[in-house]
């Protein structure tokens, strides 16, 4: 082999499409872009406007506001992942399993404000689990495998509707 008989792979390069070079190459006059009109014209975004109609976005009330200073970010972690983790011999199923033991395993990252146990998958093994928050189904999930969970930040009460 010469590097005058190399080439690419079938179909691994395209040409690209040279437009507004003649009526017969198919993308010329208006280079795919129809005629005149706003919508014809570079820089264009009207997103949002109803043909001069009162848009949906000014019709609607606007209520209420939301402070993301108070927002709380979790990692996620599924309890079949801490599930794999154990059978794979990363977390240590016989001591408490806290945020610093599923970071370390790799199951999360650094959240702000902790770890979140969620309920996806299937937890066969009989833990002690130690979070910022789980939800409800998750703390079923490890208590039916016989496992204890603790959590520090209280689960929000059910809103009765009036």
């Amino acid at each position: 082999m010469r590097l005058n008989e190399l080439k690419d792979n079938d179909g691994a390069t395209k040409a690209r499409k040279r437009i507004g070079r003649g009526t017969g190459s198919g993308t010329g006059k208006t280079s795919g872009m129809g005629h005149k009109g706003q919508k014809a014209r570079s820089g264009v975004a009207i997103n949002g406007f109803e043909g001069g109609q009162m848009p949906i976005y000014r019709r609607l009330p606007k209520r209420g506001f939301n402070n993301h200073n108070f927002t709380k970010r979790f990692d996620a972690v599924n309890v079949g992942r801490m599930q794999a983790a154990i059978d794979a011999g990363k977390i240590d199923a016989s001591k408490v399993i806290d945020e610093a033991a599923l970071k370390a395993a790799g199951l999360a990252d650094n959240a702000k404000d902790g770890v979140r146990l969620l309920a996806k998958g299937e937890l066969t093994s009989k833990v002690e689990v130690s979070v910022a928050a789980a939800s409800k189904a998750a703390v079923a999930a490890v208590e039916k495998a016989g496992g204890s969970i603790t959590t520090r930040i209280a689960q929000k009460a059910e809103e009765t509707a009036v």
